[in-house]
């Protein structure tokens, strides 16, 4: 679930990232490709630790 909600979380920061910065909407996708990939991959660093230290 961690990693689902830095999905979602990755997509609007980087839409609104792009949209501040004068981006079209391909600017807007780029970016929300890009911080979605980075907030998944922190999502699952965290989900791992988690199930490491809890289990």
């Amino acid at each position: 679930m961690i990693v689902l909600a830095g999905l979602v979380l990755g997509i609007a920061i980087g839409a609104m990232t792009a949209r501040k910065r004068g981006g079209n909407r391909l600017d807007m996708a780029q970016y929300a490709a890009g911080y979605a990939i980075a907030f998944m991959l922190l999502g699952l660093f965290v989900t791992i630790f988690l199930e490491r230290t809890l289990a």
